[in-house]
């Protein structure tokens, strides 16, 4: 992702450009899959973890990226593709491999429909199956 694309693309979301922002959203793109807070600061060596986190946070608020638990307690973040403002309709489930680590989207599997008890409201869904990768499991 070019530095004018990331910049357009905050500002769509109404977020300032700084030059961390920059850097955040960039690194999200290009990897193509969720990451956590330890995974970008490994990536992003010339930040502090506060920093990132902070980024992190303004990106929430202003639907750059969702966030799900994996199953280990573990927040990963991954890019919101709407422009503007997202109505989080791109629920899908993700996976969690429990020897490399790593989690995946997976956009094709769609979240089954829960019917809950009268009286409750569901505002969001989390759905985390953990297992090992195809790469994982090609190698025992």
């Amino acid at each position: 992702m070019e530095t004018k694309e990331t910049i357009e693309r905050l500002e769509a979301k109404g977020v300032k450009p700084t030059a961390n922002r920059i850097i955040v959203l960039k690194t999200l793109h290009d990897i193509h899959s969720p990451m956590n807070l330890k995974m970008l600061e490994t990536r992003l060596p010339s930040m502090d973890k506060s920093s990132i986190f902070r980024v992190l946070s303004l990106f929430l608020e202003h639907d750059v990226v969702h966030s799900f638990e994996d199953g280990r307690g573990v927040m990963n973040y991954e890019l919101c593709e709407h422009a503007g403002h997202c109505s989080h309709d791109e629920s899908h489930i993700h996976f969690y491999c429990e020897k490399c680590q790593r989690s995946f989207c997976m956009t094709e599997a769609h979240i089954p429909h829960v019917c809950l008890p009268e009286g409750f409201e569901a505002h969001s869904i989390s759905f985390v199956i953990k297992g090992l990768c195809p790469g994982c499991s090609n190698k025992r």
